[in-house]
């Protein structure tokens, strides 16, 4: 009984995870420092750029989330790495097609950076 009890709470787990996601689009860029929450303060290389939606007045400032290539916009064959990446948010991105626009290392970690633009989930961290 102890073990289907387990793996039903893990399924239920699993569930909440993936229902809680969202979708959206990530890019990569190079130059960290200076950024709009830290100045010339470096957070590191995992760290990324929100797009409008997710800056939210500069209420995206230092806000985490972990993020996960779906697949590539460009037609790049097997883009994703199968991995997921915790990332920062340390600037802005105005006016950014995409939803995160992630540090090269980041990106590198999910995706191919040839790809250049992926599809993503993404989950906020409280």
């Amino acid at each position: 009984m102890e073990k289907t009890t387990l793996i039903f709470i893990g399924i239920v787990a699993c569930l909440v995870s993936i229902a809680s996601a969202k979708s959206g689009i990530a890019t990569f860029y190079t130059e960290y420092v200076p950024s709009a929450c830290f100045g010339y303060k470096p957070e590191g290389d995992m760290v990324a750029a929100a797009g409008d939606e997710l800056w939210d007045d500069g209420e995206g400032c230092g806000k985490t989330f972990t993020v996960k290539c779906t697949r590539s916009q460009n037609g790049a064959r097997n883009p994703c790495t199968g991995k997921s990446v915790k990332v920062k948010i340390a600037d802005q991105c105005p006016g950014c097609p995409s939803t995160i626009d992630l540090s090269r290392e980041a990106f590198a970690h999910i995706a191919n950076p040839d790809a250049g633009i992926i599809n993503i989930d993404y989950e906020e961290h409280e």
